[in-house]
């Protein structure tokens, strides 16, 4: 097969920054995504509706006229007023709320210690429909930062579930079989994005042979069974599991540091590699389900009517190896290997 036409796809959980960044990156992911939910961990970040309206009008600005949807998300903190969430759902500015468990990743600090002091707002999107996005990692300094995953499950996620039946979650960019299997076995309310860069790389790719901060990610990546039940699950055509880049720009002095961020940047490519690892899955018929159909689905949205065209090409694509903004350069992933597929323009 040397050609795949599929609706176009979303991406249910994108990094675009702000300033000089969010102005460089945005095309990068308006070219070939029609929607994308926006992650709020800002600085400072945000957690009212008049903080989305703003950051939205930025990034719509930023697409330069592309047909791309930013589907904003709030911030959650101990001191979210419910009324507000509810209100600013009804008035179609936000598509989600996102828990941050403090400390866990980038610009986490105003997330939430406490599950007792949103029990109220939880309860209300519960009662609205409005989903819950989870960065699902224990931040415990006595918990092993390749267990926090799974730790997280049995003790904050199944019990804040069980705490709040009809409340739709989505666990974001797995990184275990244990993940997976929960996800598979969560019943429709639950759903779970999958990041480009996790089906490709494990910790080898970090660690052996020298320290790499351009894999460096949170979660990190994990040992290689996990990527393969990463694989299976995205490439299964399971209702529960859909694409979630978590495209994730930072400055290469920022990721090049003593105390690099944890962030990969592949908004560039993430079409190119999905339809490499799905090839090499012999999966290429459920990237349209992953990539367009699963998101919208979960979301309550209608799947995107345009098409998308993929071929795939004798030579290697040269993409560029980074993006410059007015801050520095922003390094593209390197899956390791060449890229052959394309999206026809």
């Amino acid at each position: 097969m040397t050609r795949i036409v599929l609706r176009r796809p979303d991406d249910w959980h994108l990094h675009l920054r702000d300033g000089a960044v969010l102005t460089a990156v945005t095309p990068e992911s308006a070219r070939d995504f029609a929607r994308a939910i926006i992650m709020p961990n800002l600085v400072p970040p945000i957690v009212t509706a008049a903080d989305a309206e703003a950051y939205r009008a930025r990034i719509v600005a930023a697409a330069e006229g592309a047909d791309f949807t930013p589907l904003m998300t709030l911030y959650l903190t101990e001191t979210t007023d419910p009324a507000a969430i509810a209100a600013a759902h009804e008035a179609g500015l936000i598509a989600a709320v996102k828990l941050y468990p403090a400390g866990a990743t980038t610009n986490s600090a105003s997330g939430v210690r406490d599950l007792d002091k949103v029990r109220g707002v939880l309860e209300r999107m519960a009662d609205i429909g409005l989903p819950l996005c989870v960065h699902g990692e224990v931040t415990d300094a006595e918990v092993d930062i390749f267990d926090r995953e799974a730790v997280f499950i049995d003790r904050v996620l199944d019990p804040l579930r069980r705490a709040t039946p009809g409340l739709r979650v989505v666990m974001e960019h797995l990184t275990t079989e244990e993940g997976v299997a929960y996800a598979r076995e969560g019943g429709a309310d639950l759903g779970a994005t999958i990041t480009t860069h996790h089906l490709i790389i494990n910790r080898n790719h970090i660690l052996a042979g020298g320290i790499r901060p351009h894999y460096y990610c949170l979660p990190v990546a994990k040992r290689e069974r996990h990527r393969l039940a990463l694989r299976a699950a995205a490439t299964s055509g399971h209702r529960a599991f859909f694409l979630g880049t978590d495209s994730a720009p930072h400055v290469d002095p920022l990721k090049e540091a003593a105390c690099g961020c944890a962030g990969v940047f592949s908004a560039t490519n993430t079409l190119s590699c999905l339809a490499h690892v799905f090839e090499e899955e012999n999966a290429l018929d459920r990237l349209e389900t992953f990539a367009a159909i699963n998101g919208p689905a979960f979301y309550g949205l209608a799947p995107n009517e345009d098409r998308i065209e993929l071929e795939k090409t004798a030579e290697p694509i040269d993409y560029p190896t980074k993006i410059e903004t007015d801050d520095g350069p922003v390094t593209v992933f390197d899956p390791g290997f060449p890229l052959h597929w394309r999206v026809r323009r």
